[in-house]
């Protein structure tokens, strides 16, 4: 006859019962004492299944019961995970350095997958959160994640409807996948080594469903953008498009990066530095070609414009005049955010009837497109976009610089011959610029 192994801790109130089949149920009974003075939380029978029956008693019963008893002061403590659950995993990832190393955003991303995660819902009742790392299979977490990537929701009529989220449930993967390779770092006795989140063979997009790609802005719409910009009173935001598409930066790195400083420093007054935080890579990009002459002439004006008006920080500024606060906020929040911005250049889309689908990073889009249009090599577009390959380019610094006012030029000789210029331009006096 099997019987209940003594070493087992069982929690309070918790009593197992063997069946006259041998099998063995478990209940919480509450004590006499509570039960006389009208304790809300009954006796309960909490059927066959150990594992369930533990973690109800620890999580929901016995939590209720010690609310009535202290009159709901323990309520107001937070109760800790369980040691070795993946909730506790994910406690040890959010105290590690690693995570305070992480951007805000990709923190706000990783926070909402583990999340999803942890709170899905078990076939016995139970949260995959509140289950023990050491009992994850690659098999357990393939299941969860196939259930994760359907969400379902109500209709107006009250039907279920059905929809596909992978790449919610891809980034949630890719989330628990850090924190198990963090958490095996600083708790190696405690987290196994496999890591059942890796290498699960993720796909961007289900078989036979065609590619999400960002629109791709055109110049027009680029000119047409930054004309209504300038109407509508954001003529920062107009500069940075033009930023955007020349230099191939990221939205976060021309908002949250690009200093004033990086234009045109003392110790190199025909450069702009250009950062690409994400892949750790920067360039010292030429402003003037051999003979002087400016290679971004409109872009050159508006930023000396900036750089008169401001001496030091970020370059992109709050400069509309409906700005709460009087002072040149930047449009990069102290959180790293860039709803606000992003609902601006929505407004500007429609204001200037482009199409809705259109976005800040179409433009930089629209650099790269312009650039192949143009024949420049894929070295130049590499190297222009800081983009790394199992090719590396040449290092030297002339031939660097070369490929730079080589890739500019082939640029505006294929922008001249579609005879559309920067009219209306965000400042008024001559883009024609040349070297001091």
């Amino acid at each position: 006859m099997k019987t209940l192994d003594p070493a087992l801790k069982l929690p309070r109130y918790f009593r197992p019962k063997q069946l006259k089949c041998g099998r063995w149920a478990y209940f919480f009974e509450p004590p006499t004492w509570a039960r006389k003075q009208s304790c809300p939380v009954r006796a309960e029978a909490l059927g066959e299944n150990f594992a369930a029956a533990v973690e109800r008693t620890k999580n929901i019963l016995l939590p209720a019961f010690d609310s009535w008893r202290s009159g709901g002061l323990t309520d107001m403590v937070p109760t800790s995970p369980v040691p070795g659950t993946f909730d506790w995993l994910v406690g040890i990832f959010r105290a590690h350095q690693k995570w305070r190393e992480i951007d805000h955003k990709t923190q706000r991303l990783y926070g909402q997958g583990l999340t999803l995660f942890a709170n899905h819902e078990l076939k016995d009742g139970s949260r995959a959160g509140s289950k023990q790392i050491t009992d994850f299979t690659k098999a357990f977490v393939d299941a969860v994640y196939a259930k994760l990537l359907v969400a379902e929701q109500k209709d107006a009529d009250g039907n279920i409807v059905k929809r596909e989220r992978r790449r919610f449930a891809n980034a949630a993967m890719t989330a628990c996948r850090r924190a198990w390779f963090v958490g095996q770092r600083a708790q190696e006795s405690n987290v196994p080594v496999i890591n059942p989140f890796s290498r699960m063979g993720l796909k961007s997009r289900a078989p036979g469903q065609p590619a999400r790609e960002t629109p791709t802005a055109s110049w027009e719409e680029l000119v047409l953008f930054r004309q209504t910009a300038k109407k509508l009173g954001y003529c920062s935001v107009g500069t940075a498009a033009l930023l955007t598409w020349e230099w191939l930066q990221r939205e976060e790195h021309v908002f949250g990066v690009f200093e004033i400083a990086h234009y045109r420093p003392k110790e190199r007054p025909d450069s702009v530095r250009i950062m690409h935080p994400k892949n750790g890579e920067e360039a010292w990009w030429p402003l003037f070609d051999e003979t002087g002459a400016a290679l971004f002439p409109e872009l050159m004006a508006e930023l000396d414009a900036i750089k008169d008006s401001l001496a030091s920080g970020l370059a992109f500024r709050r400069d509309h005049a409906r700005r709460k606060s009087p002072a040149l906020i930047p449009w990069f929040t102290e959180r790293k955010d860039l709803r606000y911005l992003r609902r601006v250049v929505k407004r500007i889309i429609i204001a200037a009837g482009l199409r809705t689908e259109l976005s800040f990073t179409s433009f930089r889009h629209g650099g790269f497109t312009e650039g192949a249009d143009s024949d420049l090599t894929d070295a130049e577009l590499r190297f222009a976009g800081r983009h790394r390959s199992t090719q590396q380019l040449p290092i030297y610094a002339k031939r660097t610089r070369k490929q730079l006012i080589a890739a500019t030029k082939k640029r505006r000789e294929e922008r001249a011959r579609k005879d559309i210029s920067l009219e209306g331009s965000l400042v008024s006096h001559s883009p024609i610029i040349r070297r001091n």
